[in-house]
């Protein structure tokens, strides 16, 4: 998923721990066998290279993943749509550097976006794209799903206190260290990353964070970060620098902050789903950061 997963965690014993530790981390590994859109013989690339020729087979794992996608696309009026991989690849954002493409590539690209595009079919647990050159981008939700995937293997083997954290922006807190509340998460400045402009304690919850200085480039004295509309096609650039959701389980805080980061605190604020924290960083004569009430 070309990221670093990491845990930190603590059991009265050792070798319980390093043998949960050792299975989260091969699960990981197996989640991206079959998520990775890097890798040409996961089951993410076969749907991806099929799936406009002929309805195709796939897991039933691959399936709810699909399934809870088209979810936050509806709740989000598409905002959330991992069919952005044409528009990731025109702008250079995969395996690229970054180029700003004319308007006509833009529609053209836009042709083949919308989460509408795909059809599951439930009774056959087939997917199929309506649309040549349709292609679908787990990174929505790929590493939220992997920590919470983590997370249960974790506690299925008895333990009781981890940090498990997919590249950093994507966190799960099992429990709390001992002795403490809870896990202590620093929010980063969007514009200093040495800088901390929250501080959370995390009990059995998730942190997400999506960040425009994540993955960037600059034309013309401009940036362009690799967060997308996808229904302009364009990168979002609505002052937004940075968005943390938490919430119960790691995929829902990680695929929702991409529709917070698109349509903005006011959308938010209406919107977000009861329980719930969200953290907006808004650019301006400085940089304002505050939780969503």
């Amino acid at each position: 998923m070309g990221t670093t997963f990491s845990i930190v965690a603590y059991d009265e014993s050792r070798s319980r721990l390093q043998g949960a530790v050792d299975s989260a981390f091969e699960e990981v590994r197996r989640i991206d066998a079959v998520l990775s859109n890097y890798r040409e013989d996961s089951e993410w690339s076969r749907i991806n290279r099929e799936a406009a020729k002929r309805p195709v087979p796939v897991s039933g794992e691959v399936f709810r993943l699909l399934e809870a996608c088209r979810r936050y696309s509806e709740a989000s009026g598409g905002a959330f749509d991992i069919t952005v991989g044409p528009l990731l690849k025109l702008w250079g954002f995969y395996k690229g550097s970054g180029r700003v493409p004319h308007r006509a590539e833009i529609r053209a690209a836009l042709a083949r976006v919308g989460y509408e595009k795909v059809i599951l079919d439930p009774g056959a647990r087939t997917v199929r794209f309506t649309t040549p050159g349709v292609e679908l981008d787990p990174g929505g939700i790929g590493k939220g799903y992997a920590v919470d995937r983590m997370v249960e293997i974790l506690e299925s083997a008895g333990i009781r206190s981890a940090l498990v954290s997919g590249g950093g922006s994507s966190i799960y807190a099992l429990g709390a260290p001992p002795g403490e509340e809870g896990w202590r998460v620093e929010i980063r400045h969007p514009k200093s990353p040495r800088r901390t402009v929250e501080t959370v304690v995390l009990f059995n919850e998730s942190l997400s964070t999506s960040g425009s200085y994540e993955k960037f480039f600059y034309a013309g004295g401009k940036l362009y970060s690799h967060i997308f509309d996808p229904r302009t096609g364009s990168p979002v650039a609505n002052g937004v620098l940075s968005v943390s959701v938490v919430a119960p389980r790691t995929i829902d805080s990680e695929a929702w902050t991409k529709p917070f980061f698109v349509r903005g605190p006011d959308w938010a604020a209406r919107h977000k789903p009861k329980g719930f924290r969200v953290f907006f960083c808004l650019d301006g004569f400085k940089v304002a950061c505050a939780w969503l009430h």
